[in-house]
């Protein structure tokens, strides 16, 4: 099976979700990954990793680094849709990736309402704030890594292969 990059999308039928009336969410797609390219971190099995990032370029080039890496990914821009995909996937969702600061919510407030609900989850922050204001903040647990913006599509893939790892320890 083809690894695939999924997103909530906006009603087009008028028919939303239950609950979620004013919210434009309809449903959870999934579209083949498309990118072309080798990270040469293949992940051992197809893992999937919930993308919770605000800029819409910045959310669809990670989700394609990390499809083109073997993951399945789910996609939100923001706190509110990241809980609508978990509760939704919450047994295929094995990692959080969400940035620091989020338009509804701080990063570090979802990924603790993540860890009561699915206990241990690992978190890769990712931030354009220097890693000391992150560490100052107190988002460092033993299943929270940090990855600063920029970065490569390499330095990517590592980070999310390396808080996987250390999450199955």
């Amino acid at each position: 099976m083809k690894p695939a990059v999924a997103a909530p999308v906006a009603a087009q039928s008028g028919v939303a979700e239950p609950g979620l009336a004013g919210t434009g969410v309809a449903d959870i797609v999934a579209t083949p990954c498309s990118a072309p390219f080798d990270y040469g971190h293949p992940c051992e099995a197809v893992r999937t990793i919930l993308v919770v990032e605000d800029e819409a370029f910045v959310r669809e080039v990670v989700g394609e680094v990390l499809c083109s890496a073997g993951y399945r990914v789910l996609k939100a821009q923001n706190a509110a849709e990241a809980l609508f995909v978990f509760h939704r996937y919450r047994e295929k969702v094995e990692l959080l990736l969400a940035d620091v600061v989020l338009p509804d919510r701080n990063g570090c407030d979802l990924a603790s309402e993540f860890a009561l609900l699915c206990h241990g989850i690992p978190t890769v922050f990712i931030s354009g704030y220097p890693e000391n204001a992150v560490v100052r903040k107190g988002f460092r647990r033993r299943e929270w890594f940090y990855l600063p913006k920029p970065f490569s599509g390499a330095a990517l893939v590592q980070k999310v292969t390396e808080a996987l790892r250390a999450s199955s320890r």
